[in-house]
């Protein structure tokens, strides 16, 4: 009798016991899959914001305080550098880590192409949504595409929608130097039409952005991941149109300090060929010339990006009440530098640090306090982002992506000693090239340009101590060589020194093979 007692009780046993090994091993899956869930993306990028124009980079006079927040709570790069210093291509390299001499997307002949579909289909957004993401834009789109990557880089009458609406299911686009005006889809969609209303002043257009933004938020599905590129118009111009006035009043009494290398009206130790062609000299002499002129420029900036800083922390308060914070990495920097004054120029393109160096802050709601809240000195180039980013969500950068995947040194992972030692830079863009870009004989008019020695197009690299640059068109070649450690406001140019020749030689022999690189 006992026997069968036994065998009646044994299955009860397991089958208690399978029961619990079972609900034990469902909770350890379902907490496995929600820690790997996908995570949400977020790029926030300015326009023509100076590297440090904001307190987390050494200057709390600009009032950054949710950036630096932001910054205080995730990691900030001190070496990041723009691979191109200029709008349009430099937003196509962050988009689909590439270099302007691979893609050649620009304003000035022979490179002011448009980027072609095929190439657009590689970039991060459109990874994201092939991988299931929601993806949505907002702000400057700054580039066009195009079924074929042709000239003008800015066609006529150019349909946004047509040509975006693979890769956005959200967007709010401002078609800037591309021939197109505000886009937006769904177009069903009241709250972004109210937003975007005609009644509401052009000197909202920070506002608008930040409200369209989180817009996109309130929109999203909760059971999928999604991917939210803002580019805000701000920091770039300071017209009346442009500047909010309660956030001008701020700063209006204000004196900014002065950068150590800014210059009052013209610097004569400037290349020739820079001084007599490059709109940086006149441009300077005409807004950052002069004390009062430079106090009212920095004024206006800083009121902007006190603007776009607000918008900031209206975000990071959507995403902690929408309970999104802890599975959202967000990313926040510009697409160029700026002058303001600094070697005795405005505007950004030359390969000076004001133009080229790159506000970089990674904030990653998932990631141990370890791994962030720190500052880090890694070499990274903006075509590092694009390919970070599909690292970041799971993926495997496009195989054209020339950048460096950099998700390795947020989480700790990658080694120093085995990562990249310098960085890769250019400007191709001529004004002169730029004002006849519509000219039949263009090709022509851009050989008269480099034989009578006024083209400025350059390429270089930066290494940790080291900048590098030569106007490679010019005959002969002009190099510009600096010593970082002792002089980071690149004030003496070491390159007819013998006593660094040999820094010269393996700078130079690297710069080459970049760009052969580059082109390939």
């Amino acid at each position: 009798m006992t026997l069968p007692m036994k065998q009646s009780q044994t299955p009860l046993k397991l089958s208690s016991l399978c029961i619990c090994l079972f609900t034990v091993l469902l909770s350890s899956f379902g907490m496995y899959a929600q820690s790997n869930k996908l995570p949400n993306i977020i790029y926030l990028m300015t326009d023509d914001q100076r590297w440090d124009n904001m307190g987390c980079y050494g200057k709390p006079e600009f009032k950054t305080h949710n950036i630096d927040q932001l910054a205080e709570e995730g990691v900030i790069f001190d070496n990041a550098f723009y691979a191109v210093s200029i709008c349009m291509p430099s937003r196509v390299s962050i988009m689909t880590g590439r270099y302007i001499s691979s893609h050649r997307v620009g304003f000035a002949p022979p490179n002011n192409h448009t980027l072609s579909k095929a190439d657009f289909t590689n970039s991060y957004p459109s990874k994201l949504k092939e991988a299931g993401y929601r993806t949505g834009f907002v702000g400057k789109i700054g580039f066009a595409v195009t079924e074929d990557a042709l000239p003008p880089s800015s066609p006529d009458n150019y349909d946004m929608q047509q040509h975006y609406a693979d890769a956005f299911d959200f967007f709010v686009g401002d078609g800037t130097h591309i021939g197109g005006g505000l886009k937006i889809w769904p177009a069903d969609d009241a709250a972004l039409k109210n937003i975007y209303h005609a009644d509401r002043p052009a000197n909202e257009r920070t506002l608008k952005t930040g409200d369209a933004m989180l817009r996109f938020i309130d929109t999203q599905p909760k059971d999928q991941p999604f991917c939210l590129s803002v580019s805000f118009l701000a920091v770039k111009h300071d017209r009346d149109s442009d500047v909010y006035p309660p956030h001008l009043e701020l700063f209006k009494d204000y004196k900014f300090p002065v950068p150590a290398n800014w210059v009052n009206g013209a610097n004569h130790k400037l290349p020739k060929v820079v001084k007599e062609n490059w709109r940086g000299v006149p441009l300077h002499l005409k807004r950052s010339s002069t004390p009062a002129m430079y106090q009212r420029l920095v004024r206006r900036f800083a009121a902007q990006g006190y603007t776009v800083d607000q918008q900031v922390g209206h975000l990071m308060k959507k995403l902690k009440e929408t309970g999104l914070l802890d599975n959202t990495i967000i990313i926040y920097t510009s697409d160029n530098g700026r002058f303001q004054g600094s070697q005795g120029l405005f505007d950004k393109a030359l390969l000076y640090e004001e133009s080229v160096k790159q506000p970089l802050i990674v904030f990653d709601g998932r990631a141990a306090a370890s791994e962030r809240k720190r500052r880090e000195k890694a070499l990274i180039s903006s075509v590092d982002i694009a390919p970070t980013i599909l690292s970041l969500a799971g993926l495997e950068p496009a195989p054209s992506m020339q950048g460096h995947d950099f998700s390795g040194i947020l989480n700790k992972t990658q080694a120093l000693s085995s990562w990249q030692d310098a960085v890769y830079m250019e400007n191709l863009f001529l004004v002169s090239m730029y004002q006849v870009r519509n000219a039949k004989n263009v090709e022509a008019l851009n050989e008269k340009e480099v034989a009578e020695n006024k083209s400025y197009r350059c390429r270089g690299v930066r290494t940790d101590r080291w900048k590098y640059f030569v106007y490679y068109e010019h005959n002969p070649k002009l190099e510009e060589l600096y010593d970082l450690d002792t002089d980071p406001n690149e004030q003496h140019n070491l390159a007819a020194n013998p006593e660094f020749a040999d820094v010269l030689t393996g700078l130079r022999a690297r710069t080459e093979a970049f760009y052969l690189k580059a082109i390939e």
